[in-house]
């Protein structure tokens, strides 16, 4: 077929009219002027018109190791050719075989079964459905409900979606309201006035075991938590706030469910955050895009041995009946294990815990900008929110321009944040260095500096005298 790669014209004609993008806006369906981004190396994407750009999301918070490896190509190009596909539901391979083994070496306490999907709204639509099965098993059918948060992101398929807890997504679907029970805003940021970090976090935490109580514990499934709310702004609960919620499972007899997503394989510096970061052993970890740093679909629900083996001995008989056609894709799997060799071999979670502290230095320096309310992050992640009033906390009324209007002068600068509403977010590759951490903050910091006049000069806010 003849590509036309040179025709940046014809290329976003054919975008606009045949690709319905996630989270398009009705108006945005054949929007013809997306940027095409064709190339990239290390840290750096560049766009079909020779644009290079530093990539701040790490694509979707995912390209741990970088872009253009081609030891990664070369793995998953072997594995095609001598072994392309094969049915997981009937058959086994070695490939996928060993690379759920690597995974349960890294994994803390006795998580050590992994169940393949292709992506994190299936590894969290899977460990859902799996403990409903297990439930259903033990004859405890009424056990269903699962408790997620506020602000929370956990997929898009419509189970996982229900879980969600940003509003502004569900605005125009329908979700399983009846089957989701959501705590408030888990954010520091947005205490009361007066109210100490220590008293927020016995609030969130009362929060959890009231909601149990009233949904009442034989009804509770689950509890479902991030160790970093990442789509809902990096929000970062209070110091001991997973330990204290995991006891309160415990307490009463309800699951927890790390959604390791995003913090899986690097991003705060560890293999998986749960248990060195946070200090729990969940009883289900789901992760997916750093699993293969984004070179290729893949996600995993990871479970306890102890809810296994439960299962086993209340019934010889029961299927769990879930599963995908592409689950331990054997070319997915080649480049997962290529993936935490590279991470392994260059001491990429050492590297991530070494230039953290420089990373969270530059970010939280812009808090002195006039318009930013709140700098906050953790690891090789952060978010610069944007207010009116640093006071009053409020948001800006034009929350929903806000960010893209900073992505767009960093964009001329050569830095690519993800804007979402009036907050920034960024989660770059693991392999960045000191000096490229340096380069990526001077350039949001014009760019907020450069979005702040433009609303200055449009009436639409005015910073404190």
């Amino acid at each position: 077929m003849d590509m036309p790669r040179d025709d940046i014209e014809t290329l976003n004609a054919w975008d606009g009219d045949n690709v319905l993008h996630p989270w398009a806006g009705s108006g945005d369906f054949r929007d013809r002027s997306r940027l095409l981004v064709e190339d990239a190396k290390g840290i750096h994407v560049t766009t079909a018109d020779g644009k290079r750009l530093i990539d701040g999301p790490g694509g979707m918070w995912c390209v741990q190791i970088g872009y253009g490896r081609d030891e990664i190509g070369q793995a998953m190009a072997e594995q095609a050719t001598k072994l392309g596909y094969y049915s997981p539901f009937s058959n086994s391979n070695s490939t996928a075989a060993q690379l759920a083994h690597e995974i349960a070496k890294r994994t803390p306490g006795d998580l050590n079964t992994v169940f393949f999907s292709t992506g994190g709204s299936e590894a969290v639509d899977s460990a859902i459905r799996f403990v409903h099965f297990r439930n259903n098993v033990l004859g405890k059918r009424q056990k269903k409900k699962i408790i997620s948060r506020q602000m929370a992101y956990h997929g898009s398929t419509y189970l996982s979606a229900s879980l969600c807890g940003k509003p502004r997504d569900k605005n125009w679907f329908d979700t399983a309201e009846d089957m989701v029970h959501l705590l408030p805003d888990v954010n520091p940021y947005r205490r009361a006035e007066g109210q100490t970090e220590a008293e927020f976090l016995d609030e969130k935490v009362a929060d959890l075991e009231n909601a149990i109580l009233e949904i009442g514990p034989d009804n509770t499934a689950g509890f479902i938590a991030e160790p970093i709310l990442a789509s809902g702004g990096v929000v970062i609960p209070p110091a001991g706030y997973h330990k204290r919620c995991l006891e309160i499972c415990r307490k009463y007899d309800v699951l927890y469910i790390s959604d390791e997503v995003v913090t899986g394989f690097g991003r705060l510096g560890h293999w998986f955050a749960s248990e060195p970061v946070f200090d729990i052993v969940p009883d289900i970890i789901t992760c997916a895009k750093g699993l293969t740093s984004g070179y290729a679909p893949m996600g995993a629900t990871i479970i306890s041995d102890r809810l296994l083996d439960s299962i086993t001995q209340a019934s010889d008989e029961a299927v769990f009946s879930n599963g995908f056609t592409y689950s331990g894709h054997p070319v997915c799997a080649a480049a997962a294990l290529k993936n935490m060799e590279i991470i392994e071999r260059e001491g990429i979670l050492e590297h991530v815990r070494a230039v953290s502290p420089h990373f969270l230095e530059r970010l939280h320096a812009l808090g002195d900008l006039p318009i930013v309310g709140n700098t906050r992050g953790m690891g090789l992640v952060g978010c610069v929110e944007c207010v009116t009033d640093k006071t009053t906390k409020s948001q800006l009324e034009m929350d929903y321009t806000v960010g893209g209007l900073i992505d767009d002068h960093c964009r001329e600068l050569g830095l690519m944040l993800r804007p979402l509403y009036s907050m920034c977010v960024f989660s770059p590759p693991l392999i960045i260095t000191e000096s490229q951490i340096d380069q990526m903050f001077d350039i949001l910091e014009k760019g907020i500096r450069l979005a702040s006049d433009d609303l200055v000069r449009q009436g639409l806010w005015k910073p404190a005298a």
